[in-house]
C-alpha cells in the first residue's frame, strides 16, 4: 500500500449512474481519458487509502465514469460517492517538454532573475483560459498573483524547487501595506 505522501489526488466520486454500479468522476485533471488505462486506482476510505481495481472506465460528453470490480449495485456505488480518487506518480500520464504539474510547481521557491534574490513561495496556481497564474507569497506575508508565460518564467527546477521570474518590480512593493 503507498503512503498518502506518494499519492496524487486526480478526482472526486460523485453520484452513480445506473444501476450497474457506475459512479461519475469530477476529475482533478486535464485528462479525464486517463482513468480508462487504469487497473487499479486509490479511493479515500475513513482517512486511509484503499486499493480498488477497476472493472471498466469510459467519458461521457467529456466526464469520465468508473465501475469498480464488485460494485455491481446502484446502492453500493452509492456508498463510495463523496471519496477522493487518488493515483502513484507511476501513474502519471507524461506531459509534453517544457509543462509541470500543479503540485510540482506549488512550494517551489521563486527567485528573480536579474539578481537571483529570493521573492517568495509558489502556494497556488490559479487556471484561466488565457493562461495559468501563479499565486506566489512574498516574504512579506502578500500574496501576489503572477502570470505563468514564458515571456516571465525563465526556468522552472521541479527537483530543486526553484522557480525563476522576471519580477518587473512586481514585487518591490509586496511589503507595503495599502489602505483599504
Amino acid at each position: 500500500m503507498a503512503l498518502e505522501g506518494e499519492l496524487i489526488q486526480v478526482g472526486r466520486l460523485g453520484r452513480t449512474r445506473g444501476v450497474q454500479g457506475w459512479l461519475w468522476i469530477t476529475a482533478d485533471t486535464d485528462f479525464p481519458e486517463r482513468f480508462s488505462e487504469l487497473e487499479v486506482i486509490f479511493v479515500s476510505e475513513r482517512n486511509a487509502w484503499q486499493e480498488f481495481p477497476v472493472e471498466a472506465a469510459k467519458v461521457i460528453g467529456g466526464r469520465p465514469l468508473i465501475k469498480f470490480v464488485g460494485v455491481d449495485t446502484r446502492e453500493a456505488a452509492a456508498r463510495m460517492t463523496n471519496r477522493t480518487l487518488a493515483v502513484t506518480r507511476a501513474q502519471l500520464m507524461s506531459l509534453p517538454s517544457d509543462t509541470h504539474y500543479v503540485f510540482d510547481v506549488v512550494g517551489c521557491e521563486v527567485c528573480d532573475a536579474e539578481n537571483n534574490r529570493r521573492l517568495g513561495e509558489i502556494v497556488d496556481v490559479v487556471r484561466y483560459p488565457a493562461n495559468d497564474v501563479y499565486v506566489i507569497r512574498a516574504e512579506s506575508g502578500k500574496d501576489v498573483l503572477f502570470p505563468a508565460v514564458n515571456d516571465f518564467v525563465k526556468s522552472i527546477d521541479t527537483v530543486g524547487r526553484k522557480v525563476t521570474i522576471v519580477s518587473g518590480g512586481l514585487f518591490d512593493n509586496a511589503g507595503e501595506k495599502t489602505e483599504p
